[in-house]
Formats: structure tokens, C-alpha cells, sequence
């Protein structure tokens, strides 16, 4: 059965080799070195700990495990405040007109302005998953089980929730993007630009990046294109977060040129349509299958389950239900239909 959980020290070890796996296809806000990875789960046992001072940013770093087998098979992330006390930076796409009275021409132009718009609403990460799993119920119980936690914990997180998607990226390295516009004023490849920002935040863009608009007309045709566009491997990721009720906006990665995700909180799919329900045991696997999460802090547990209801609007599951939420008959959970 798999579950999703906090991350763990334990985790460290399975984690990297994730990371090391999705190099080569996808690029990840996840840290691909032991110690940042280290960082990033002590920051998600301090983020869960009662003792957390609230006016401080969250940052969490969740596992998908095999009960049976104590397997990992992938992570995903949740920061309560994007950039984390430090200005989050993206391109924000907008038009300029120009004129001339005495040719009787005006043309509409389009820019990228550098923009921390974004700064503080709450935001997705770190979505990795082991390649045989992208095509099993495990993919969305690994998306879906956070927007169950920010339904447990919801006065955490801000009224709304982005998403950034990974952009353009060919097998041979090439970033149409960021080879562009980017590599012109860091001096360094795409993978170091993308590592750095995951290390130290991307705070060192400001210092390097021109305040001025970027004119898109002077970028490639390649990157024109890639503009708001998603690498085809994170498709099932966009289709499932549209479907939650993300849509995309004005906003671009500004290292990639992909498209940055946005919604209301409250809006949510899952948030909206989850409801707490008291936990009783069956000795059948019978109903229908859904997300069941129960627990909060470093307690908190997801899984998928057959859920049937009682006469009294109880919800009845499999008893290995309870052990892999750590749960036991009279308790509460959260409950929503795939």
C-alpha cells in the first residue's frame, strides 16, 4: 500500500537517488545534495514542530512510501510562503505600445518584466516520482495528498497557491529559454542556475538579472515559442493540477520561460470537496476508492482506500486501512472521491 507522509532523516539516502534518477528528464526544485537535502527535511520537522513560531514561513517535504516494503517512490513539497522571507522572482508577460504620429504606425510589443509579484502566496514544489509509478493511482495520491494537508492545516498557508511548471528542455541540454536570455547575464549553465536557485534561493537573481523589460521580439524564435509552454514529461502533472482548478496567468519561470499555475485556495478541488467523517473498520475491501488522510504536524497520513459509508454517515475501510494511517476506530479523517 502506499502512503504519503513527512520526510524523514531516514529518507535521505532514497530521496538522492530519485533526484539522481530525474536528472536526466526533468529538473526539480528538490536539493540533489546530501547536505541541502539534509537542510530541507530538518526545515520539515521544524515547520511541523508545535513550538514553530507562526509568523515564520513553512516549508514541508512529503514522501511517498510503501507500507509493505518501506519503499520510496517519490517526493513533494509545499512551501507556506513562496520565496520564504526573500523576494520569489518570475517573468511577468505584459505589453508595451509604440507609436509614431508622424509615420501614422504603433505597434504592440510584447515584454518580460522581473517581477516578485508572487512573493509570499503559498506554493507547490518538489513533485518527483519514480517513472514506473507516473501511470498508477500512486501519481495523484502523491499530488492530491497535499492539498489535504492544507485542507488539516489550512491557517498555514495564504489565500492563494502557485505552481511552477518546468518549461522547455531538450535531451540534449538545450533550455531555448534560457540559452536566450538567462545565460547571457549569469555566465553558467541551466542545471547550475536551476541548482543554485534551489540552494540559495533565487534572491541572486536581482543581483544579476537587467530591472529593465526584456523585449521578446529580441529573444529566438526557439524561445519565443517556449514561452508558457510545459516540457511534455510534466503534462499528467498540468492536467491534474487544472483539474483541481490551477489555471495559468500572467507569470513565467524565469529561468525556463514555463508557465507559473495559479488559484484560490479555498477553491480547490480536493479542499472544497473533502469531508471530516468518523473512521470505523470493514473486513471487505469494498466501495469506492478514494484519498483518506488523517493525522496532523509530522503525524499526518494519506493514502488511497475503499471507503463505503454507514447509515449514520461513518465511513467504514479495510482494517490495514487503519494501520497505514495509524488510526483506529472512532477517529477523525478527511475523505475525498477520486
Amino acid at each position: 500500500m502506499w502512503r504519503v507522509r513527512p520526510a524523514k532523516l531516514d529518507d535521505l539516502k532514497p530521496i538522492l537517488r530519485i533526484v539522481g534518477a530525474q536528472a536526466a528528464r526533468l529538473s526539480s526544485t528538490l536539493p540533489k545534495t546530501e547536505e541541502n537535502l539534509t537542510r530541507a527535511i530538518e526545515q520539515t520537522q521544524a515547520s511541523l514542530s508545535p513550538t514553530h513560531n507562526n509568523r515564520k514561513p513553512r516549508r514541508f517535504l512529503f514522501v511517498l512510501e510503501n507500507t509493505d516494503t518501506g519503499e520510496i517512490g517519490g517526493t513533494a513539497g509545499i512551501d507556506s510562503r513562496a520565496g520564504n522571507g526573500q523576494p520569489f522572482y518570475n517573468y511577468r508577460r505584459d505589453y508595451l505600445i509604440h507609436a509614431s504620429h508622424e509615420l501614422s504606425v504603433s505597434r504592440r510589443v510584447e515584454v518580460l518584466y522581473p517581477s516578485h509579484a508572487l512573493t509570499d502566496l503559498s506554493l507547490l514544489r518538489s513533485f518527483t516520482i519514480k517513472d514506473e509509478l507516473r501511470k498508477t493511482s500512486a501519481f495523484e495520491l502523491l499530488a492530491r495528498a497535499r492539498i489535504l494537508f492544507i485542507a488539516s492545516h489550512r491557517d498555514w498557508f495564504s489565500s492563494h497557491t502557485v505552481v511552477e511548471i518546468q518549461g522547455i528542455q531538450h535531451p540534449d541540454g538545450r533550455v531555448p529559454f534560457w540559452d536566450s536570455l538567462g545565460r547571457h547575464f549569469f555566465n553558467m549553465d541551466f542545471e547550475s542556475a536551476d541548482q543554485y536557485s534551489g540552494q540559495l534561493s533565487k534572491t541572486f537573481i536581482a543581483e544579476l538579472m537587467p530591472p529593465n523589460p526584456i523585449y521578446v521580439t529580441l529573444l529566438s524564435d526557439e524561445a519565443q515559442q517556449a514561452m508558457g509552454q510545459g516540457h511534455p514529461l510534466a503534462e499528467p502533472s498540468q492536467q491534474l493540477l487544472r483539474q483541481e482548478g490551477f489555471h495559468p496567468g500572467c507569470f513565467l519561470d524565469i529561468f525556463d520561460g514555463g508557465p507559473v499555475l495559479e488559484v484560490r485556495t479555498d477553491s480547490l478541488k480536493t479542499l472544497v470537496t473533502c469531508q471530516l467523517k468518523t473512521l470505523h473498520g470493514s473486513h471487505h475491501d469494498q466501495g469506492d476508492q478514494c484519498l483518506i488522510a488523517a493525522g496532523e504536524g509530522d503525524q499526518f497520513r494519506c493514502l488511497l482506500a475503499p471507503v463505503s459509508e454507514t447509515l449514520s454517515g461513518d465511513v467504514k475501510v479495510p482494517v490495514n486501512t487503519w494501520h497505514g494511517l495509524e488510526k483506529t476506530a472512532g477517529d477523525q479523517v478527511r475523505i475525498s472521491p477520486l
